[in-house]
């Protein structure tokens, strides 16, 4: 069963389709027994705060929106992305721009 997941990005507050897309993802993986995620999107490195990522989630449980393991970071994977990508163009499978 895939897991549901909610992704915001930290480079402000959230609005309200932000807090309609949160809602929905959590009551589909509520509903099906599957787990709901909350994963960070910062790898906008100029534009992500910690107070923003700090606001949302307040926001999320001020609404009963919780959500199953750690919070996952985008930018957790950046070493393991570069990795892959190094292996892609090695192989010849990226076209180059």
């Amino acid at each position: 069963m895939p897991d549901g997941r909610f992704a915001p990005s930290p480079t402000g507050p959230l609005h309200l389709g932000n807090l309609r897309t949160a809602l929905v993802a959590w009551l589909f993986a509520r509903g099906d027994g599957s787990r709901f995620r909350l994963r960070i999107e910062d790898l906008d490195e100029a534009g992500a705060r910690p107070e923003h990522e700090a606001s949302a989630r307040a926001d999320l449980t001020a609404l009963g929106l919780d959500h199953d393991g750690p919070v996952r970071r985008q930018s957790d994977g950046r070493d393991r992305h570069g990795e892959i990508i190094e292996r892609l163009v090695a192989d010849g499978r990226t076209y180059p721009c």
